[in-house]
């Protein structure tokens, strides 16, 4: 195992490329990826298992934790002791990459004990869309009802790929939705689709935001787009301290990237090459700037190297010293954890591949930071699934 860590960092190191976020400025060197920890070690622990597909994770006021499974089940965790949460969810396609996906908890969960989640979903055995949807959780957590659809008409594809779907809250209270292309290649492009974007709409709502960069067009799928030309974003996240929103997306088997977001800003994926192809082609560049001169670059690329990165996090709290502040991003394919020290503007100046999560627990999907500041990562091998808790070492 340690023989194909070196392999890969090697890889990296040679292969990532960086750039900044305008557009203007050339692409930059990379910084190198070493395996050297910026503390002396990380500490990994098992919260509980039973999981199958944890797909992202929310923290309830008690203390108890909520994990959204992939093919359509709740989970409630408190201490090690995971139970079911009953809830209606035989309307959610589990097919491929969709299922039951992301979620938030609510702001005001406190008094309102409201959720949302992002879905795909069918009537009877037909893809209809992938939508946001509202849920009550009851006083004794056994169970939850849905309140609404929040959003709805999200592309979906039949297959299930490429349905994204990853929501955050905003540093204002906005809420952020990731999505992905669902392999249409009309869809990044069309500032009318919600599908290959990052939307920004009222989590009360579902309607866009009056500061949204296309609030002013005239139809309302546009006017809730907050950027667009990305192709499969699974990871949504807001620096501390900042508002800066940072993303990660699935590249074409190459090229997964980490992005700074930029209000009405184009990230350059169109496999539609301007409309001229009615299939999906994946050959186009992630980042097409030969047919897009303004599309914003990514802050950093895998290359050649597969990682099929997903959920995106900072670390909070001095207890992290060193990697306080550093940007945390799981990989499913590349089955580790990366960590990002970012500058002020949002660059990257370097990457560190911690030994604690080189191909030890499997694909890696969610990662959230808990109210103890502690990171919280699933694990997505679809049998006995993990949740894990991760602190620094000694």
């Amino acid at each position: 195992m340690r023989t194909t860590a070196v392999v890969v960092f090697a890889s990296l190191s040679l292969l990532v490329t960086a750039c900044s976020g305008a557009s203007s400025e050339p692409v930059q060197s990379a910084p190198p990826v070493t395996s050297k920890p910026a503390v002396s070690k990380l500490k990994v622990e098992q919260v509980t298992a039973g999981l199958e597909h944890g797909w992202d994770v929310g923290f309830l006021p008690d203390g108890k934790i909520l994990v959204t499974q992939r093919p359509g089940k709740l989970a409630l965790v408190d201490g090690g002791t995971k139970r079911d949460v009953t809830a209606d969810f035989s309307d959610v396609l589990v097919r491929g990459e969709g299922g039951l996906m992301g979620m938030v908890i609510s702001k005001d969960f406190a008094t309102s004990r409201e959720f949302i989640t992002c879905q795909t979903h069918k009537e009877g055995d037909n893809a209809v869309d992938i939508r946001l949807v509202t849920w009550r959780l009851s006083e004794d957590n056994a169970s939850a009802t849905k309140v609404k659809d929040l959003l709805t008409g999200l592309p979906v594809n039949p297959s299930g790929r490429h349905s994204g779907c990853r929501p955050t809250f905003g540093a204002d209270g906005a809420l952020l939705v990731g999505t992905g292309d669902t392999a249409r290649p009309q869809h990044p492009q069309d500032r009318t689709s919600l599908g290959g974007k990052v939307l920004r709409v009222d989590a009360k709502t579902g309607n866009p935001l009056p500061d949204n960069p296309f609030i002013a067009a005239a139809n309302p799928n546009e006017q809730r787009v907050f950027t667009y030309g990305h192709r499969n974003v699974q990871g949504v996240t807001v620096r501390p301290g900042t508002g800066q929103v940072f993303t990660a997306e699935h590249g074409p088997t190459i090229d997964d990237e980490v992005n700074l977001e930029r209000a009405g800003a184009n990230y350059g994926w169109d496999p539609s090459k301007g409309g001229t192809e009615t299939s999906y082609d994946e050959g186009v560049p992630m980042t097409d700037k030969q047919r897009f001169p303004d599309a914003v670059g990514p802050l950093w690329t895998t290359g050649e190297i597969t990682e099929a990165i997903c959920g995106a996090e900072f670390l909070t709290g001095s207890r992290w010293g060193a990697l306080e502040g550093s940007l945390a991003v799981t990989a499913l394919k590349g089955q580790k954890l990366l960590l990002f020290r970012l500058d002020d503007t949002g660059k990257v100046t370097e990457v560190t591949l911690p030994p604690e999560f080189d191909d030890k627990f499997g694909r890696l999907r969610a990662v959230r930071s808990g109210p103890d500041g502690a990171l919280y990562i699933t694990t997505s091998e679809g049998k006995d699934d993990k949740l894990l808790r991760v602190t620094p070492g000694a």
